[in-house]
């Protein structure tokens, strides 16, 4: 094997590890959650959304992209990083308060355990100004089944990585065979 060989090898192995690790960052936040929100500041008079309880749902998209939906709000989309960081946003829309548009946005994280702990925030705009601000801390624990098990680390990230069938695949199909 040549050193050009080798190192493409290499960065096709760095790459394929990768991949798998953002993956597994959206599927570790992944569920429906069963939480409460208890109201932090609003500077909105005489309007507002009012929220007690409710459903959190985070869905995978695609690799680390994942959407949020929570009742009565337009979806949100963003980010699952390490550590079961979220972050997403959902576009400007309209509310459910009438005349006025919305822009929900929330961060936070979701533990090992299944229990998110997050923030929401709705900024109001009326007439495209901004109008005023509401936020929420949002907290509970995943519904219905419980968090999945993690997977096991062997210590070895090469043995861990060969474990994928795609990298197992792409690992025999490049390297000779031994002799």
């Amino acid at each position: 094997m040549t050193p050009r060989s080798s190192a493409l090898l290499i960065g096709a192995f760095a790459v394929m590890t990768a991949g798998v690790a953002q993956a597994d960052n959206a599927d570790n936040v992944v569920g429906r959650y069963e939480v409460k929100y208890e109201e932090v500041t609003s500077n909105c008079e005489n309007t507002g959304m009012s929220m007690l309880r409710g459903v959190f749902e985070i869905e995978k998209k695609k690799a680390s992209t994942v959407t949020i939906d929570i009742d009565r709000l337009p979806v949100m989309t963003g980010s699952a990083n390490k550590g079961g960081r979220v972050k997403a946003t959902s576009k400007l829309g309209r509310t459910s308060i009438q005349g006025l548009d919305g822009r929900f946005s929330v961060a936070g994280s979701v533990n090992d355990d299944g229990v998110l702990q997050m923030v929401l925030v709705a900024e109001y705009y009326l007439s495209g100004k901004a109008y005023c601000t509401q936020s929420w801390n949002v907290s509970g624990v995943r519904a219905g089944d419980p968090p999945k098990a993690k997977k096991t680390d062997t210590g070895d990230d090469a043995s861990d990585a060969m474990s994928s069938p795609a990298m197992y695949d792409m690992m025999t199909r490049w390297l000779p065979p031994a002799d």
